[in-house]
């Protein structure tokens, strides 16, 4: 009888992970080499009228866009009622993509320390191009070869991971204002021995990635959702702080450090939350939406607010499909995303906002402490709490301006900014509780408890750890 093949022991991942997050340095090489490959691929994106969208028609009756294969996603409409919310009805044209995608990133130790296997990638609502992306970046419809295009590098390790070891593997939601429960499969495996590294691919330590989040529009939503679902080191990084706030946010990562609330209270103030609120949406058709109107081309908000759903034709060279159309959801202004944090009992805290969406799954999520676009909300009856100390604070930790998804969006920008703070907030609110970096590490191995904003505000707090 054959002997089961044993897999080489291992150092605990969290330790791992941390010393990868310690290695930075490098980074000229990695713009040097994203130029190069910008060389090499292209993407051209020229907007066109919804109906002149090759692949797409609108239904008789209902005015939906949808592809005529039936599969990728279609346009409809969505009516929200939300009693006792500043806007406690309203009705707007919603993404309905029911797939599951793989958002999955290959690491492997190189040289004795795990490095991330990153694609260069465009899409086309990326404001610059050429972005740093997951391993696979794939819609149920890609994968499974529905547009006919080539196969997709690397995804045979996350669609049998027999021979490898899973890291992460999680359901996590999207934007809950412009999907409609949309979910992807977060996926992080561990490869051993060597792997190929295809054009355009390039293994990046951590401290890399740690280090590019400060460069404007690089590191694309897909690859900030994944890295915020892996453990966060902890204990691990005790070593790496270099003053009073960094050893704080260190201590916020441990598990044995003590928060305003236990876990225990902050689940179930989550669970209080959500049945406390009376959300009931419903999917319907684009045609007659009230306050919404199909004109020129475009699905526009009557006051020019909100957002725009809009056409574009697509031609790209260094992709599985070299052409296709879509419709695509082009957001009014750039939004805020803000954390405020605060050393309390030498713990640095988040203050975490449990926020509802109407495209959620689960009706609410922990959110950041501020989530919004400022132009929209001038619109709106009431202004975002926590704003104004946001905009006017001098204490920012982290201030840069990222992309939303690239492949559904058309240059949608947050500024992403983490500010301390010494704002009070009662521990019984009924929106808001200060969590540490570990209970938000502890909810992100469970799904639809911190939304795709939060995630990447985390990754950004993250960053802040030095490196040597």
């Amino acid at each position: 009888m054959t002997a089961p093949t044993r897999r080489p022991t291992r150092r605990p991942t969290a330790t791992r992970l941390a010393e990868s997050m310690l290695v930075g340095g490098g980074t000229d090489a990695v713009h040097a080499w994203l130029a190069d490959t910008a060389e090499r691929t292209w993407m051209r994106v020229e907007r066109v009228p919804l109906d002149d969208l090759a692949g797409w028609r609108t239904e008789p009756g209902t005015g939906n866009l949808r592809h005529h294969t039936g599969r990728f996603f279609s346009v409809e409409s969505l009516a929200v009622d939300l009693p006792g919310a500043p806007v406690p009805h309203w009705s707007q044209p919603i993404i309905n993509q029911p797939e599951i995608g793989i958002l999955g990133i290959l690491v492997r130790e190189v040289d004795g320390v795990l490095h991330c296997l990153m694609q260069a990638k465009h899409e086309p609502g990326n404001p610059n191009g050429l972005q740093l992306s997951p391993t696979v970046q794939a819609t149920r419809s890609n994968y499974t070869g529905v547009h006919r295009g080539k196969p997709i590098p690397y995804l045979d390790h996350f669609r049998d991971t027999s021979a490898h070891r899973v890291v992460v593997d999680i359901r996590q939601s999207e934007q809950g204002a412009w999907f409609y429960r949309k979910r992807n499969r977060n996926m992080v495996v561990e490869v051993d021995g060597e792997v190929e590294v295809r054009e355009g691919f390039r293994w990046l330590t951590l401290g890399q990635v740690a280090e590019l989040m400060t460069v404007p529009d690089l590191v694309n939503m897909d690859a900030r959702t994944v890295l915020a679902c892996l453990p966060g080191g902890g204990a691990a990084l005790a070593g790496a702080a270099t003053d009073p706030f960094t050893e704080a946010l260190v201590r916020s990562a441990d598990p044995a450090a003590s928060g305003v609330h236990g876990i225990g209270d902050v689940l179930s103030w989550i669970t209080e939350v959500r049945t406390r609120t009376d959300l009931r949406v419903s999917l319907g058709p684009l045609a007659g939406l009230p306050d919404w109107a199909r004109e020129n081309g475009v699905i526009a908000h009557r006051d020019g607010g909100f957002f725009t759903v809009v056409g574009v034709d697509v031609a790209a060279g260094g992709r599985e499909v070299g052409a296709w159309s879509q419709p695509m959801v082009e957001p009014v202004g750039t939004g805020v995303i803000a954390f405020l944090v605060k050393v309390i009992d030498g713990v640095l805290h988040v203050l975490a906002h449990a926020r509802t969406e109407a495209g959620y799954a689960d009706v609410t999520e922990l959110a950041p402490t501020v989530q919004c676009v400022p132009e929209t909300h001038d619109r709106l009856p009431a202004r975002p709490r926590f704003l104004d100390e946001v905009l006017t604070s001098s204490r920012v930790r982290f201030d840069t301006v990222l992309s939303e998804e690239g492949g559904r969006f058309l240059g949608a920008r947050n500024r992403y900014v983490v500010v301390e703070t010494d704002v009070e907030v009662p521990p019984d609110d009924p929106e808001y509780r200060w969590l540490t970096l570990n209970q938000f590490e502890e909810l992100l191995r469970h799904s639809f408890y911190v939304n795709i904003q939060a995630r990447s505000l985390l990754l950004c707090l993250r960053s802040l750890v030095p490196r040597g």
